[in-house]
C-alpha cells in the first residue's frame, strides 16, 4: 500500500501530529467547488468514516439540493479483534446501528452496505469496484463519488480509494478524495502529501454541530467497550479533534 509503512509507523497510541501543529501551519487552500454535482455518493471503508471525513461537506450538499448517498463497504466488525466484550457479529450490528442513527442526525439516507469483509478490502478489491462502477453508472449525468485518499496510510482506505478512482474512471464520474488518518502520520509541508490538490469546505457552526452530533453517534469506537485494554476506544480524543475542526479537506 502506499503510505501504509508510514501510518504503522506512528501508532495511534502515541498521539500522531497534534492539532494544534495542524492548526500552527496556517496553510490555506481553496474552497471546494461543487458546481456541477447533482449527485454525491461518498464511500466509506468502515462505518464512521463518511462522517468523520465528509460529514460536513454531506450535509451542505444536501441542503443544497444536491442527492447524497453513502455507500459503506465493511460493515466494521474487525475493529477490536481481542475484544473479550463485543464478537465480530456484534460489533457489526453495532457499527451499523451507529452509522443508520448518524445518517439520521445528518439528514441523509441510511448507507448502501456491501458488507466485504473488514480488513480484506485489498483482497476483494476487484468485487468493489465492480459493484462501486454499477452504483455509479446507475446514477445521473454529474455524479461526484467521494472516497478515501489512495495514500491514506490505512489498507482498507487506501484499496477503497483505489477501487473508486478505477469505478470513476470507468463510468466517467467525477473523484474526490478525503483523508483520515494521514492527519495522524503526516506533518505539514509532508513530501507524501499531494498539498496542491487539497481543497476545503468550511463548516458553519450549525453544520459543525451537526456534524459532531452524528460522530457522536460512534460510541463503540470512540469510547472503551470495557476495562479490558483490547476494549480501548480505536479513536481516542486526539484522533477526533483532527477530524472535527470546522472545516473539511479533500483533494481533487
Amino acid at each position: 500500500m502506499v503510505n501504509s509503512k508510514l501510518f504503522a509507523q506512528k501508532p495511534v497510541d502515541d498521539g500522531g501530529t497534534p492539532e494544534s501543529t495542524w492548526q500552527e501551519w496556517g496553510r490555506s487552500f481553496p474552497e471546494l467547488d461543487l458546481t456541477g454535482c447533482s449527485r454525491l455518493i461518498v464511500v466509506a471503508p468502515h462505518p464512521d468514516d463518511e462522517i468523520l471525513g465528509l460529514g460536513g461537506t454531506a450535509l451542505l450538499a444536501t441542503l443544497s439540493g444536491i442527492d447524497v448517498h453513502v455507500v459503506s463497504v465493511t460493515d466494521g466488525g474487525a475493529s477490536h479483534p481481542d475484544s473479550p466484550t463485543v464478537t465480530q457479529p456484534e460489533m457489526e450490528h453495532l457499527r451499523r446501528s451507529e452509522s443508520d442513527r448518524a445518517a439520521r442526525v445528518l439528514g441523509i439516507p441510511a448507507p448502501v452496505r456491501l458488507s466485504l469483509p473488514d480488513g480484506k478490502i485489498s483482497e476483494n478489491r476487484q468485487e468493489l469496484t465492480d459493484r462501486l462502477s454499477s452504483i455509479l453508472g446507475n446514477s445521473s449525468t454529474g455524479t461526484w463519488c467521494a472516497s478515501t485518499w489512495r495514500g491514506d496510510g490505512h489498507p482498507d482506505h487506501e484499496a477503497t480509494g483505489e477501487a473508486a478512482a478505477k469505478a470513476c474512471a470507468d463510468t466517467g464520474s467525477r473523484l474526490i478524495e478525503y483523508p483520515i488518518w494521514a492527519w495522524h502520520w503526516a506533518e505539514p509541508d509532508h513530501a507524501a502529501v499531494p498539498w496542491e490538490r487539497a481543497r476545503r469546505v468550511a463548516l458553519p457552526s450549525d453544520v459543525q454541530a451537526a456534524k459532531s452530533a452524528a460522530a457522536n453517534e460512534f460510541t463503540s469506537q470512540i469510547a472503551p467497550l470495557s476495562d479490558h485494554p483490547a476494549d480501548a476506544p480505536i479513536l481516542p480524543r486526539h484522533a477526533m479533534e483532527r477530524l472535527l475542526r470546522p472545516y473539511e479537506t479533500v483533494f481533487i
